[in-house]
């Protein structure tokens, strides 16, 4: 189990980062995102509260050049079921389970995103509360082997979260050219503190430079009651 403070502050450009898991009191549903920008474009953002749900949006729309791929809902809500992703398959997802469909269905219509060379990888989660327990998945859709034809899909349940322990998963191993995706299963994180105490922990722990937003949302197991905080470098 590792510490998120030494894992983010130990590289320079993870990325795009999804964080699940279970607090240390046993009572709270754990759920972080947070994203990160090399280019002006990419930088040029902050996250939104849109009701229950989160989006991006350009800081200065003047300098807003392609909204494709960096404006998106990365949270949304349908009842009890919370999905977080970093990118516009948000939607998809949202748009399936309303229709009785899964996680994995929707997510095996994507693949990776159309940005050569790195060909970013698509990072989710999805969180599932029911009857004063939960259980939440992740997945990532990434190329093979950096091919632009051919993608892998890899889907991680967590049946029954342990208080004090998540998983994280994020884009990018470090910073490159191209950049390399992320490799291996969601790294097992150990969790602690109110949501405050996890804001701070992440954000100040993020490279001062690369980072832009960070979304943090804690949900009570047993009544569904939510709290939430943003935290954006442009402000």
């Amino acid at each position: 189990m590792i510490d998120i403070k030494e894992e983010l502050s130990g590289n320079t450009y993870p990325g795009r980062g999804i964080i699940i898991g279970k607090s240390d009191d046993g009572e709270k549903i754990v759920i972080g995102y947070f994203i990160m920008g090399r280019s002006e474009n990419s930088r040029n953002r902050i996250f939104v509260a849109e009701g229950a749900d989160l989006k991006t949006k350009a800081f200065d729309e003047s300098k807003l050049q392609d909204p494709s791929l960096i404006i998106y809902a990365p949270v949304r809500e349908i009842g009890e079921t919370t999905v977080v992703t970093n990118g516009d398959q948000t939607d998809t997802v949202r748009d399936f389970i309303l229709e009785g469909k899964s996680f994995e269905d929707a997510l095996r219509t994507r693949t990776f995103e159309p940005d050569p060379p790195n060909f970013t990888p698509r990072i989710s989660g999805i969180v599932n509360r029911h009857n004063g327990t939960f259980s939440y998945k992740m997945s990532i859709l990434k190329s093979d082997n950096n091919r632009e034809e051919a993608v892998l899909r890899f889907f991680y349940e967590y049946a029954e979260p342990i208080s004090g322990e998540g998983h994280f998963i994020h884009t990018y191993e470090h910073d490159g050219n191209p950049i390399p995706s992320f490799k291996g299963e969601p790294k097992r994180i150990k969790l602690s503190g109110d949501i405050d105490e996890f804001t701070k922990q992440v954000w100040e722990s993020l490279n001062p430079d690369n980072k832009v937003s960070f979304f943090a949302r804690y949900i009570d197991i047993k009544t569904g009651k939510t709290e939430s905080r943003i935290v954006n470098k442009n402000s």
